[in-house]
Order: C-alpha cells, then structure tokens, then sequence
C-alpha cells in the first residue's frame, strides 16, 4: 500500500470547509518535496566539496591542464556507453515535465557529478547549476516510482527537484523556488507547484548548510538614490546584459552544431576541444578564466578590472561547452556579467560593485529567460537595498535576450515579440523564422 495514498485530497463534501481538502495536498507535498530536499540538498552538498577539492588541486597543479583532452575523452566515452539518454541534461527534465514519457534514470546523477567534477579537476571553464539541476531532478524522479504518482504529480515533483537542486547549488531558496517555477515556459508561471518549489528549495538548501557546504558571499556596498539618471544608467546596461547572453547562447549552440556537425565520433569533440583550451590557458597565462572563476567574480566587486575578462570568459565558456564538457553556464554567467557589469560602470557613473552584481544576475536572467528568479537571487545575494534596480536590469536585459536561451527546450508562452507562436521549442525558433511564409503586404487604396 502506498502511504501518500492516505494523503491524498478526497472530494469536498457540501458544507464542509474548501480548508478541510487542503489539508490532505498541502502534507502530501509538505512530505514529498522534503524528501526531494533531503536528496537534493544532500547530492549537492557532496558535490559542492568535490568541486572545492577539484579546484583547489587544479590550483596547485597546473600541469593537470595537459590532462583536459584524456579527460574529456574519457567523459565522451562513458556517456556514449551509458548516458546517451540522459545525455540532453536539464532540457531532458524540461521535456519531462512538459510531456511525460518515462522517468529519468538514475545514473545521470552520478554521471553528471563525477563528469562535472573532472571538467573542474583539469581545468574546463563550466559552471555548476547544471549538475545541481540534473541531480535534483534525477533523484526526485525516482520516487514517482516508489510512491507511483500519477503524471501531474510528477512534473510537479520533477520541479521541485528542479528548485531544490538550484537553490542548494547557490544559497539562494527564493530564487531557487521561483526558477522551477519560471524556467519551463517563457512568460508564464505553474502556481500548482508553488508549494512543492518553495518547500523543496528552503529545506534543501538547509540541508546543504548542515552538510558543512559554504557559498561565496558578495558586497555591493552603498548603492545611489533612486532616482532618474541611476534608473536610465541601468537601462542602458541592461541593454548591453541582455545583448551579450543573446550572444553567449547563440555561440554556445551553434559551436554544438558545428562541432557536431564536423566531428561525428562524440569522444572525439572533448579531445580536441580540450587540446584547444589547454594551449589556450597556458599559452596565454589564462588561468583566471579556468573552471569557475569565483575569485575574479569576487574581484569585480572590489576593484576595476580589464574590459575584455568577460569576452574571454564568454569564449572560453562557450567553447568548453560546445566541446561536450560537463557542467553548466550559470556561474560562467555571473562571471562574464560581474565583469562586465565592472567594465561599463565608469561609463555609466556608478559604483562598479553595484553595477557588478547588476550584471551578475542581469545576463543570467537573459540568458536563462528567467527575470523574477533573478531578481530574488539579487536581493537574497546583495540585500533587499537593490531590488529596484535588479529587477529594471532583468526584466530589460530578458528583453533584449530576444527568443534565445541556454535551455534549448524552454517553451514559449508569452512570446516577447509578436509572430512566435506559443508551445515553441526555443531551439525551434531559428527554424520557425526561416520557414514561415511572409506576410501578405498591407492593402492600399485601390484593388
């Protein structure tokens, strides 16, 4: 007999309270969305260590470098043996949830884990939130099959994997509990998995805490008045935020594409990317951009720093990724916006801190369509002082983000722009646009 079963919500009978049938939804997923917690928040936390190990060891031996091309070859391989199913990552849980097929196996918890922690180990430049989403989602969707829960419930559940994972990844739970909510659809929140989302997103990142696992802490120190110039300043920023994870997507895919497209034998992309990012680092003395760039983040924030980090990230990113490395693009994001953001203050006439953190969390918000999840994790981060101001970057850098993403499977709800229709795939947008019929031209006056 399935326990959750005497949880579940019965009829409402006429004259009792709407109350009285809450009471059996509201424990059923205080219940399951703290066992997704408990995992998630515990697969990240495990993770988070191995990723201090890896970097540290990096740190102390460069020459690991030499060993990124083996190293991606090895990941290559295992996954064409044992993870071509799940090799789609978070897109694969975006799927999941928008048409349910079958649940996701297991392993691609621990594939995604250990692969990610190579990519650190030798020197990849990834991020992290990938491994936490896929981890979360991975291990919240085995217990559709323990409790057998029906379909609904389980893209709900595969959500609050979603929000756990993020939230435990990063400190941040309200921003974690809204990003499962606003990254499946452009435009458009699930309110039924409200509860799931948040309860699963504060109790894993609790969890995370009490494992001993550690977030880096940033400062954007006295931010301006509000008032008109800072408010235009940010917009015009904002622009620029959203112009360039525009660009970081759009150069991320189409380097999958083409690697793809040029090298069928899927070990070998990792080899050669690898051997590429190799020369680069240490011919170039190009360390700062390794891995996950933490300290020069933390850099952007305290001091001027070169105009060009960003775009040396942003290519060094994309190129890890295109080249089939494991990981994830958020922390790269913030890196690429901290530093631009410190690039375009003196421009702007305001604090490089302030501008740091706008763009940390501006070009993700871009890049990943997700604005309100961004602008809590800017408050959660930075404190309640600049939510005003995270909120105009976000929402105008997701603008100028165009229909791009680094989720290729977000579907479009609300479309930014007239004429994309709604249900569309984002990587299905390139494709629309270049077969869609043109438009009869306006009637004049005569027939």
């Amino acid at each position: 007999m399935n326990p959750l079963n005497l949880l579940k919500p019965s009829p409402n009978r006429p004259g009792r309270p709407e109350h009285f049938h809450l009471i059996p939804y509201v424990l059923r997923w205080l219940v399951l969305a703290s066992l997704v917690a408990v995992l998630a928040g515990s697969a990240s936390a495990l993770f988070l260590l191995a990723l201090a190990w890896a970097t540290d060891t990096r740190e102390t031996h460069r020459w690991l470098i030499w060993g990124l091309p083996i190293a991606g070859f090895c990941v290559g391989w295992v996954y064409l043996k044992l993870g071509r199913d799940v090799e789609a990552g978070n897109n694969l849980l975006i799927d999941e949830i928008h048409d349910p097929k079958k649940v996701v196996p297991l392993r691609m918890a621990p594939l995604i884990l250990v692969s990610t922690v190579i990519s650190h180990l030798f020197g990849a430049s990834v991020g992290r939130e990938g491994t936490a989403v896929q981890m979360g989602g991975a291990l919240a969707d085995q217990l559709t099959q323990l409790f057998r829960l029906p379909a609904k419930d389980r893209r709900v559940l595969l959500m609050a994997g979603i929000s756990a994972g993020f939230a435990s990844v990063f400190g941040t739970p309200l921003a974690g509990a809204v990003f499962g909510l606003e990254v499946l659809v452009i435009g458009r929140l699930r309110y039924d998995a409200l509860l799931p989302c948040l309860v699963a997103a504060v109790v894993a990142d609790q969890v995370t805490a009490a494992w001993g696992a550690h977030h880096t802490h940033y400062a954007v120190g006295a931010l301006p008045a509000i008032s008109l110039w800072p408010l235009v300043a940010v917009v015009l920023a904002a622009v620029v935020f959203g112009l360039v994870a525009m660009a970081f997507a759009t150069l991320t895919h189409a380097g999958q594409a083409f690697m793809k497209r040029h090298v069928a034998y899927a070990p070998a992309r990792p080899l050669l990317g690898g051997v590429v990012i190799a020369l680069v680092i240490w011919g170039l003395d190009a360390w700062r951009f390794a891995g996950l760039g933490i300290p020069v983040i933390v850099e952007a924030f305290q001091h001027p720093l070169s105009a060009g980090d960003f775009a040396a990230k942003l290519a060094l990113t994309a190129g890890s990724l295109a080249s089939g490395f494991k990981g994830g693009e958020v922390t790269p994001l913030f890196f690429i916006g901290a530093t631009l953001g410190n690039a375009l203050a003196p421009l702007l006439d305001l604090p490089f801190p302030m501008l740091a953190g706008l763009g940390f969390v501006a070009v993700f918000a871009g890049a990943a369509n997700t604005p309100m999840a961004c602008t809590f994790m800017a408050v959660e981060l930075f404190g309640a002082e600049i939510g005003v101001y995270a909120a105009l970057a976000c929402v105008v850098s997701y603008l100028c983000s165009g229909h791009t993403g680094i989720y290729k499977s977000q579907r479009v709800g609300l479309a930014k722009h007239p004429h994309i229709p709604e249900g569309l795939k984002l990587g299905e947008v390139s494709a629309f646009r270049r077969n869609a019929a043109p438009q009869d031209p306006p009637s004049g006056g005569q027939e």
